[in-house]
């Protein structure tokens, strides 16, 4: 993580922190959705961070002294990030509330890939398996796991939504 911060002094600390601040962001933006005066505000900063943080995750994820496969889910990760955002603006720009919801949750089950991504390898460690496969295994699952429960129920996100 140093030697990347040392190749991309720019890029990787905006990625950091512009994607650390959408993590800590969407809860609020989801628990407040049904008070525009703050959801709106809340949201379009989020989208602000989401597009930062994913478009310096490409440049990062090319530059990073990850094995390829790893390189790549980060990647990935960064694009479906990026449409899933697009897709939840352009829904709520035509007034289109539950594909919106939709997208967005969508979207925050990409975000907390960072946080399954570090759960996964911290357990890896701890259990002494094979670092650099569960690493490049952990880039791809930690969001398609978390995206995969959320697409694969949109009844009961829909259900928890209208709460």
């Amino acid at each position: 993580m140093f030697v990347l911060a040392g190749r991309a002094p720019f890029l990787f600390p905006a990625h950091m922190l512009s994607s650390a601040m959408a993590l800590l962001i969407a809860p609020i933006v989801i628990a407040c959705r049904h008070r525009p005066e703050l959801h709106r505000p809340l949201g379009r900063l989020l989208g602000v961070f989401v597009v930062i943080g994913g478009l310096t995750s490409l440049p990062v994820a090319i530059m990073s002294h990850s094995p390829a496969l790893a390189r790549a889910g980060f990647f990935v990760q960064g694009l479906v990030w990026l449409y899933l955002f697009g897709s939840a603006f352009i829904a709520i720009r035509q007034r289109n509330i539950p594909r919106h919801a939709h997208f967005v949750m969508a979207m925050v089950a990409v975000t907390t890939g960072a946080v399954w991504f570090r759960v996964i390898t911290g357990a890896s460690i701890v259990l002494r398996l094979p670092f650099d496969p569960v690493y490049a295994l952990a880039a791809w699952i930690g969001w398609m796991v978390p995206l995969g429960i959320v697409l694969s129920n949109p009844r009961f996100i829909s259900a928890s939504l209208a709460r």
